[in-house]
């Protein structure tokens, strides 16, 4: 295992350990409840839309799962604190991206825009944990979109 592989696999265990933001919000604007059906890793994630209705107030989240699941809903939350949901897009998109390449190198652009979530660019390498890295992702999208259909009501 070559030292970045080391580095990048500490930064997911750690991540996993830490579950930042995990607890679920009072009177959340939206919510999703998502489940890898392959294995079982499960999440709700919860949002709270700022008054502007752009940058989120809060995310919280409750789940179970194995720690690439944990990690990556721990490190998305830690990035999307104080964002707005067209940035939130933005790293969506490029997480995904990064996922589809099956293990190949992302951009230093990329890798810069992720900070501690490029980490998971080696769990793109095996297409069954793909799921579980994109788990948390998909489920704040999700509850994102719920949100903001909330607030247009």
């Amino acid at each position: 295992m070559s030292a970045l592989e080391q580095m990048y696999q500490e930064i997911i265990l750690e991540a996993s350990k830490e579950r930042h933001g995990e607890g679920l919000l009072d009177s959340p604007d939206g919510e999703s409840f998502q489940v890898n059906t392959t294995c079982g890793d499960q999440v709700t994630m919860q949002v709270k839309l700022a008054d502007d209705g752009v940058h989120f107030e809060t995310v919280g989240w409750d789940g179970s799962g194995c720690s690439i699941s944990q990690a990556s809903i721990s490190i998305l939350n830690e990035m999307v604190e104080g964002k707005t949901v067209d940035e939130f897009e933005h790293l969506y998109e490029t997480f995904r991206a990064m996922m589809d390449k099956q293990g190949a190198e992302i951009s230093a652009e990329e890798a810069d825009l992720l900070e501690d979530a490029s980490a998971f660019q080696g769990v793109s390498k095996f297409p069954m944990r793909i799921k579980c890295a994109l788990l948390g992702w998909m489920a704040l999208r999700d509850a994102t979109d719920k949100a903001l259909k909330a607030k247009e009501n």
